[in-house]
């Protein structure tokens, strides 16, 4: 039998230290302050990234509601025999509403006036106030300027019979003319006057009867 010779005790406890001098003497990620500090630098990063996609997710309803209108176009908007079209372009029948319904509404297109937003209600002719002109009105069809005339953004929120405009809560009563209720505006939006026609499409009489949007006294 060969025996083999043994390391001496001094070899196997430097080689003992040397292990241990290399755990030592390499800290891991963890341990190290500049690797906590990195850790703390990510952790803010992706707060901040979870913070701009909340920001980015709410940018575009609030730009739908505070939307402006521009009128490049400065003659009649509505004139008599143009039919009322919803966001489709389809024409829109006596029978499109019910009572209570509300609908967003437009002209149909011709140069320079492709969008004109127009509120249209319906309501039993009952319930209308003597500030509504009746000689405006057809089957309880009502339609009013949807641009708030206080600072022109888009009056798109309603409660029951009240318009109610999200940027500085401008109140206007549809069954009242759209007479001011509430908030900054200044003056009721201006209505349409409207009618059907013999085959059953609803059509402006002519134009509003106010400006469209802020000013005009």
């Amino acid at each position: 039998m060969i025996d083999y010779p043994k390391p001496d005790d001094d070899e196997e406890q430097a080689d003992d230290c040397s292990c241990q001098g290399d755990v030592t003497e390499s800290p891991t990620l963890y341990s190290d302050a500049r690797a906590e500090l990195r850790r703390r630098d990510f952790a803010k990063f992706l707060a901040t990234v979870g913070g701009l996609t909340a920001v980015a997710s709410l940018a575009a309803p609030l730009a739908s509601t505070t939307q402006v209108f521009e009128r490049g176009y400065e003659g009649p908007i509505y004139s008599d025999g143009v039919h009322l079209v919803d966001s489709e372009g389809e024409r829109v029948t006596e029978e499109r509403l019910s009572e209570g319904d509300l609908l967003t509404v437009f002209p149909e297109p011709r140069p320079g006036i492709e969008k004109a937003p127009t509120l249209l209600v319906r309501y039993p002719e009952s319930e209308y106030s003597s500030n509504i002109k009746q000689g405006f009105t057809v089957s309880g069809y009502a339609a009013f300027s949807k641009v708030c005339t206080h600072a022109g953004c888009m009056v798109s929120d309603r409660e029951e019979n009240v318009l109610v405009c999200p940027c500085h809560f401008g109140r206007f009563d549809a069954l009242d003319g759209a007479a001011v209720t509430g908030g900054p505006p200044g003056r009721a939006l201006p209505q349409l006057p409207i009618t059907v026609t013999s085959d059953g499409f609803l059509v402006a009489t002519g134009d509003f009867e106010g400006p469209v949007g802020p000013g005009g006294g």
